[in-house]
């Protein structure tokens, strides 16, 4: 890089940090606020706990640009509020890090120690989700206590944890803002491509998402395609992966068809069906995921009304080859 412009450059990347630092910033305090607000509401018996479905439902209602507000999320904030109120010193270093690292945090560590001790951590080291799961998964702290040693550096996922925090879903939420779709991607691209593909099918698929999120306890987890079939009356589930099939796809489809009846199927409907599939150099694997409450008529008629797993290998290899030649 030429010297005489070193400077202009950090300017530049000292203004950014700066910016992503701020709108974390507001949006963390945005959620203090809400938290704090009701739980006092609660706490002096003028608001009940079904208010908070009540509020998810007024603001999808009446502001629909407005998200990241359903009522799983805002009973987060109270939790977060009513974990942090009583211990000050916690207040600026909750600001510092992201919702999503906030939420793991505050939900899987017991003591107030232990929470103080990923804090400082995951703004020291800019751990990314997946590290800081990994990290209290391994009992990090336990074994620094024990231990009584120093922290060592962390491997880092990325070298900019701040653009990570940026990235955030919450974020991009608050702000009203699309998630930038990177179009040269793989996975993405073959989603984008099955989603035109099952909608051509017939006028029974209609669409409802892609990467609908999905909340479970203090976990997002995002469907890759989700759509509703109005012969069958149900939800159905898409999940594409770009390698070979493990077991563990099933199981991961069963999981989300578990939260989808739970929480998004309406009493009327029926349970919903998981379509998993899967594609390495070799072949292709497309699997059914149906419900054990589901009656052996039910599952005929699932069947007989869901597009043939033949036809449906045959164009996600299409598709595959296609992005793929792209790239």
């Amino acid at each position: 890089m030429d010297n005489r412009f070193t400077d202009i450059i950090h300017l530049i990347k000292q203004s950014r940090e700066n910016a992503i630092r701020a709108v974390n910033s507001e949006l963390i305090n945005l959620y203090w606020n809400i938290g704090e607000y009701i739980s006092k509401k609660i706490e002096q018996s003028e608001w009940g706990d079904s208010v908070v479905t009540e509020l998810a439902k007024f603001i999808q209602t009446n502001e629909p640009e407005i998200k990241g507000f359903s009522d799983k999320n805002i009973w987060r904030m109270k939790q977060f509020y009513e974990t942090y109120k009583d211990f000050p010193k916690l207040s600026p270093l909750v600001r510092e890090i992201s919702w999503t690292n906030n939420m793991q945090v505050f939900s899987r560590c017991k003591s107030i120690e232990e929470k103080e001790f990923y804090l400082k951590l995951v703004k020291q080291e800019n751990y990314s989700k997946r590290e800081l799961d990994r990290q209290i998964s391994a009992s990090l702290f336990e074994r620094t206590m024990i231990g009584n040693s120093k922290l060592s550096p962390a491997v880092r996922e990325s070298k900019n944890g701040l653009t990570n925090t940026f990235k955030d879903s919450y974020v991009f939420e608050f702000l009203n803002l699309p998630e930038p779709h990177n179009e040269r991607d793989l996975q993405r691209g073959l989603v984008r491509q099955m989603k035109n593909f099952i909608l051509e099918l017939g006028k029974d698929f209609l669409f409802i998402g892609e990467e609908y999120k999905l909340q479970v306890g203090n976990s997002d987890f995002f469907i890759d395609l989700l759509f509703y079939h109005r012969g069958l009356q149900c939800l159905v589930a898409f999940e594409l992966k770009a390698d070979k099939f493990k077991p563990d796809h099933i199981g991961q489809v069963n999981f989300y068809l578990e939260a989808l009846d739970r929480d998004i199927k309406k009493p009327n409907e029926n349970p919903s069906i998981g379509v998993l599939l899967c594609k390495d150099k070799d072949s292709e694997v497309v699997e059914y995921a149906l419900s054990r409450s589901l009656s052996p008529t039910m599952v005929s008629e699932y069947k007989t009304q869901l597009p043939d797993k033949k036809l449906l290998q045959q164009k996600f290899h299409e598709l595959f080859d296609n992005e793929s030649d792209e790239k």
